[in-house]
């Protein structure tokens, strides 16, 4: 059985022979935090979340999988400055291929002689969902009205975010995280935090406040505890 260490006592993790993904501090992503969304975008992107992009390229976005679409991505992606991520290793050169051996698609550097098949995007992809507090989203429309009608609303949420300057995100959870009681770190600690370390907190947190307001509710007769379907409510426990 593999020994699986505990990611908030990790600062990287092998994902290939040859490839090691970084989990990086608060402090670094807050460098440029734009940037490092960005490329998490682009390693765990679903055809659903880029469908607008996939259509105005011929593709369905309902006909592709999420490891087809990290084939497209992630050969520019590799091009620009990944180190964050996968430290000093240079990717600049993976491109599409099938593997010679089974024919399966594949991305290749022959500079590293590494391969990135299906199962090490899952692992990759996993892993960056993990650490960065992120869910998978692919939903999918019943029908083809239900498909562009999706579409077209996607294209005009983009549309209406063009010209937008970038909303901090990692930024704002900082300052609000340190000026709750619960959290007990200040804002040069925080920033030392792994960003796994500061999901799993902030996920501690949300759980024991959902806590704390249901148990207030139950006391004070606003909540009927036999209505509650939930009952994870009840414990400030992670789930």
């Amino acid at each position: 059985m593999e020994n699986k260490r505990s990611l908030i006592k990790c600062s990287s993790v092998d994902i290939l022979p040859g490839l090691c993904l970084r989990i990086p501090t608060v402090g670094e992503i807050l460098e440029d935090e734009q940037h490092y969304y960005h490329l998490v975008s682009c390693l765990t992107a679903t055809p659903y979340q880029c469908m607008v992009q996939l259509e105005d390229h011929g593709i369905d976005f309902t006909q592709i999988s999420d490891f087809e679409l990290f084939r497209m991505l992630f050969p520019a992606a590799a091009r620009e400055d990944i180190r964050i991520l996968f430290g000093e290793i240079d990717l600049s050169d993976i491109a599409q291929r099938h593997n010679p051996e089974n024919g399966a698609p594949s991305l290749y550097s022959p500079k590293n002689s590494l391969t990135i098949d299906e199962l090490a995007y899952g692992r990759l992809a996993g892993l960056l969902r993990e650490i960065n507090g992120l869910k998978r989203e692919n939903r999918r429309p019943g029908n083809e009205e239900a498909r562009k009608f999706l579409i077209s609303l996607e294209r005009k949420r983009q549309r209406r975010s063009t010209n937008k300057p970038y909303e901090p995100y990692l930024e704002k959870l900082v300052v609000a995280l340190v000026n709750r009681p619960e959290f007990k770190y200040n804002y040069e600690q925080a920033q030392r935090l792994t960003i796994c370390q500061f999901h799993k907190s902030l996920e501690q947190i949300q759980v024991s406040i959902n806590y704390e307001n249901t148990m207030a509710g139950i006391y004070s007769g606003n909540i009927d505890v036999s209505r509650i379907g939930d009952r994870s409510c009840l414990s400030w426990l992670p789930r």
